[in-house]
């Protein structure tokens, strides 16, 4: 048998187990003492029964005309005789009996007291100074059977009692380890940004020393997270004022120079600052996935931030760059309106970013919250798409961008308990990239 891996398993194993042995052990040691204290009894009836019958047979046996006269005792209706007698003389003849006694069943006469054969136990007297003996016989098999009953009596109640105990014990633990099981609950709901603390006053004392060390480990991490994502996010909002001052500097000096090389390299300084900008931008994006509520206490169609999104792509990338396929019904979620239009807008430039030429990019949303973005390109190798979510990853290709695109959109997912899928080819395809984001229910 297994051992189970549960402790309420273990704890409702090793206690049934242990009360089922100590309560057969209990019957079978009270077996035992019922059994010694019948053999006396028994052998006290014996003995009671010898000391009232002899005076009497001697009585009956001094009251006789002549001697040596063998009389069976007659009975009054027929009944089962668990204890037969003899009475015999000093020369061995029998001068009385019990109607079921049978010679064969009493051995001679050699001293007072217990004998036992391999059928009988037998008890001897003697009286008128040995001329006189009796002897009281009971048959094994009397005591046998009454032992046997008794066993019957005390191992039935346990047959019953027994899975009534298992099932109690079981219940016990059960309820006692509510507790932990609701601790253990908690800690396994948890989202990957959840780092409140978790338990209760209810715990067992043995258990709470666990919670509180969790718990203080829980409020370090938390800390720890907390402090680097204030940090991004404070970076990179201080970042954008004099980010935005140096590029209106560098494209007036491009403007005013007529110095063919230093409009060059004001050109080339405003690239990068273009490109820093949209680094400060990702990095706000991503503190705000770590950081921020996503999910409301609200449901809300998610279809009009997809539209206002999508109506500020054909702005800038055109209106046959992005095909779009969105249900007639509302698509309603909890997830934050902002956080998913952070979602759909880093799908979108991922997708823009990497495909082929001007092919257009295909976005569907269907009725049940999947939102799917393709993108024509080449295969992606597995091992490279295993990473395309982790920090400032752009996988092996040319094209601009910061890396933190898909990762910001993995921590949105991760924060809102739900999936970001990545494939490559796409699903019915021989080429291309698939993200598919499901809307938390």
């Amino acid at each position: 048998m297994k051992w189970p891996g549960s402790l309420q398993g273990q704890l409702a194993l090793a206690l049934g187990l242990g009360l089922t042995l100590l309560w057969l052990a209990t019957a079978w040691i009270t077996a035992t003492l019922f059994r010694a204290e019948m053999n006396n009894v028994f052998d006290s009836t014996l003995e009671e029964t010898a000391q009232r019958i002899l005076p009497l047979a001697v009585l009956d046996v001094l009251g006789r005309e002549e001697e040596g006269i063998s009389q069976r005792i007659a009975t009054l209706r027929q009944h089962e005789e668990h204890f037969t007698y003899l009475v015999r003389d000093d020369q061995g003849r029998v001068l009385l009996r019990s109607h079921a006694a049978e010679d064969a069943n009493f051995p001679t006469f050699d001293g007072v007291g217990f004998r036992q054969t391999a059928s009988h136990r037998l008890y001897y007297d003697a009286a008128l100074k040995g001329t006189i003996t009796i002897a009281v016989a009971e048959p094994l098999s009397h005591r046998t059977e009454v032992a046997r009953e008794v066993l019957v009596g005390l191992a039935l109640p346990l047959i019953v009692v027994i899975p009534f105990g298992l099932i109690g014990v079981l219940l016990i633990v059960r309820r006692s380890l509510r507790p932990v099981r609701r601790f253990s609950r908690a800690l396994a709901s948890r989202g990957a940004r959840d780092l409140s603390a978790v338990g209760d006053g209810s715990l067992p004392d043995e258990i709470k020393p666990l919670a509180e060390a969790v718990n203080e480990v829980l409020n370090r991490l938390g800390r720890t997270l907390e402090a680097e994502r204030s940090f991004t996010a404070n970076a990179a909002h201080e970042l954008r004022t004099p980010v935005a001052a140096a590029l209106a500097q560098t494209q007036r000096l491009m403007a005013e120079t007529s110095d063919t090389n230093a409009a060059g390299r004001a050109a080339e300084i405003e690239v990068a600052l273009k490109q820093l900008t949209r680094l400060s931008e990702k990095l706000m994006q991503l503190a705000r996935a770590e950081g921020g509520r996503l999910r409301r206490d609200a449901v809300s169609d998610l279809r009009p931030v997809l539209s206002m999104v999508l109506a500020d792509f054909d702005q800038v990338a055109g209106p046959d760059r992005i095909k779009s396929n969105l249900p007639a019904d509302p698509v309603l979620s909890d997830l934050d309106p902002d956080a998913f239009a952070i979602v759909v807008r880093n799908l979108i430039e991922n997708a823009l970013r990497h495909s082929v030429g001007d092919t257009p990019v295909d976005l569907q949303l269907t009725a049940d919250g999947t939102l799917r973005v393709i993108n024509d390109c080449p295969p992606v190798a597995p091992e490279t798409l295993a990473q395309l979510t982790a920090r400032f990853e752009r996988g092996q290709t040319g094209a601009d961008g910061s890396g933190l695109g898909l990762s910001i959109v993995q921590a949105i997912a991760d924060g809102a308990q739900t999936t970001l899928e990545l494939h490559s080819p796409a699903a019915g395809r021989a080429d291309g990239f698939e993200a598919v984001f499901k809307l938390p229910e």
